[in-house]
This record gives structure tokens, C-alpha cells and sequence, in this order.
């Protein structure tokens, strides 16, 4: 059996063997930014970080290569439609830029992916505005950083008939879409502003929402 002193000495050990092993638990600069990059994404923590780091460079270095390359491209290249403000290569996106596209209706997003959300419940056929974001004023996001002077001037360009708020339902969606409704309709009290049914559940992100739900919502959309 150990005695008094003997345990009492491990104690006094346990801190000094901990800061040696943070010590020799040091990734190295390069690993260690690579690591921090990785936990700016949504839903990565430093422990997942480390794992998809550790996972490329161990066992597929080609992905990572590929990986590195398809952002340095997409960063470079890929600019916001001069229009509708989504994400393209070009200076009007494919879907501004479709013949096929009615006009008369105009779709007002959170972001690329709800516009993508939106598309592929085969829904919708009009056009769309891409907020890249919501109003936040704790974030400072207020309507001049989800462009809403864009935004009104695209309302009232003479085509629109229907303005469908397609925010989020969150507190900041919710605010976002009654902000919205409230000024377009300030601008012209004839235009129709409809806003998503609620076959979307309160407090859901639109990106993550079922398209079947997401379809159903956009064929019972109502005026606000």
C-alpha cells in the first residue's frame, strides 16, 4: 500500500507532467493554422478540426491538394450577381439571366444555400434577392449589410408584382421578413408581399429544412 508521502508526491507531479505534455503536444506552426482555419467553418470544433487535418495529411494528401486548390479558385473567381446578389462567376447569374424565369415574382432570401433549398423543391419558377444575411443589430448587421437599398430599388423596377419573403423562422428571420414587408409595402401599398406558410417549423434554418417541406410552404405562401 502506497504511503502518505508517496501519494502526496504523485499530487505535486500530476501539474509538471501535464505542462510537459502540452509541451510535447505541439503541432508545429504549419499544422497548427491549418487546424485554426479549419475551425472557422460551421459546426467544426478544435477537436474535429484536428481530425479532418490529421485525416488529409495521413491518409489522403491528394484530396487535401485538391482540396486547397478548389478554394483558391473559388475564392478568386466566384463574385456576387450584380442583380440578385447570389453567388457566380458571372456578372449576372444563370437564373437572372433565364428567359425562362417569370419576372413578376421575386423570392427575398437569407442566402445561396436558401436559394438552392428553394430550387430544388421544383416550387418555383420567378426570380430571387439574396439578403447574405439577416438583421442582427447585437452582430451589427443592420439593413445596410443585407443590402436593402438594393433590394427596394429591384422591387421597384416596374416588373415585380409579388415579393415573397423567404426568410428564416427565427427571431432575426421573422424580424428580418417584417422589416422587409413593412417598407416595400411603405414604397408601394399595390404591390403584393407574401411570406413563406408556416409548413416550415418555427425556429428552422432554411438551408437544413426538407425540400418537401420547403415546396409545401411555397405553394401555401400567404400575404403577412
Amino acid at each position: 500500500m502506497p504511503s502518505t508521502y508517496a501519494a502526496a508526491t504523485h499530487d505535486a507531479d500530476v501539474p509538471a507532467l501535464q505542462a510537459t505534455a502540452s509541451e510535447t503536444m505541439k503541432l508545429g506552426h504549419t499544422i497548427d493554422t491549418l487546424v485554426d482555419a479549419l475551425k472557422r467553418l460551421p459546426g467544426i470544433g478544435p477537436r474535429s478540426a484536428q481530425r479532418i487535418a490529421f485525416h488529409l495529411l495521413q491518409h489522403d494528401r491528394d484530396a487535401a491538394l485538391r482540396l486547397g486548390e478548389s478554394l483558391l479558385i473559388a475564392a478568386r473567381t466566384i463574385g456576387q450577381c450584380q442583380r440578385c446578389n447570389t453567388l457566380t462567376e458571372q456578372t449576372i447569374c444563370a437564373t437572372c439571366d433565364s428567359a425562362k424565369r417569370d419576372a413578376q415574382l421575386l423570392c427575398v432570401v437569407e442566402s445561396p444555400a436558401d436559394q438552392l433549398v428553394i430550387e430544388q423543391s421544383l416550387a418555383y419558377g420567378g426570380l430571387y434577392f439574396v439578403l447574405m444575411g439577416r438583421l442582427s443589430p447585437l452582430d451589427g448587421v443592420g439593413p445596410r449589410e443585407i443590402q436593402m437599398e438594393r433590394l427596394l430599388a429591384r422591387v421597384a423596377d416596374g416588373i415585380v408584382r409579388e415579393v415573397i419573403v423567404a426568410t428564416s423562422f427565427t427571431p432575426e428571420g421573422d424580424a428580418t421578413a417584417h422589416y422587409i414587408t413593412q417598407l416595400v409595402r411603405e414604397r408601394d401599398p399595390q404591390l403584393k408581399v407574401t411570406r413563406l406558410a408556416r409548413g416550415v417549423p418555427a425556429g428552422a434554418e432554411l438551408e437544413y429544412t426538407d425540400v418537401n417541406t420547403v415546396a409545401q410552404a411555397m405553394l401555401d405562401r400567404r400575404a403577412d
